[in-house]
């Protein structure tokens, strides 16, 4: 099993800028892919970024340009920088990992993460 812990979430003005991490633990060694996954009582999830067991990082169009994702490997975290926060942002943002060796592109599209985290709040006020 894996275990995703997220923080770094809160309130910001808009234009604003946050940090999220996710620290993993338990069976590390079978995900090889990673991503964050948002999402808005009342609509559907939204993948903003994801890393490929390739090394492929995407984004969602809404993001692209102003989050960035990263990972450090040697202390089993993911990050992702959110620059340039809107409104629109405003979302449960949750981490999630894969077991499969996929592309980045993949990941956005589907969504098909096998473990996730609690997620962590933000709220981007106008």
């Amino acid at each position: 099993q894996v275990q995703l812990v997220e923080s770094g979430g809160g309130t910001v003005e808009a234009g604003g800028y946050l940090r999220l991490s996710c620290s993993a633990s338990g069976s590390t060694d079978s995900i090889f892919s990673w991503g964050w996954v948002r999402q808005v009582p009342g609509k559907a999830q939204e993948a903003v970024s994801a890393i490929g067991s390739d090394g492929s990082i995407g984004y969602a169009d809404s993001v692209q340009g102003r989050f960035t994702i990263s990972q450090d490997q040697a202390k089993n975290t993911l990050y992702l920088e959110m620059n340039n926060l809107k409104p629109e942002d405003t979302a449960l943002y949750t981490c999630a990992a894969a077991r499969g060796h996929l592309k980045a592109a993949y990941y956005l599209r589907s969504v098909a993460f096998h473990y996730w985290g609690q997620g962590t709040q933000v709220t981007v006020a106008a």
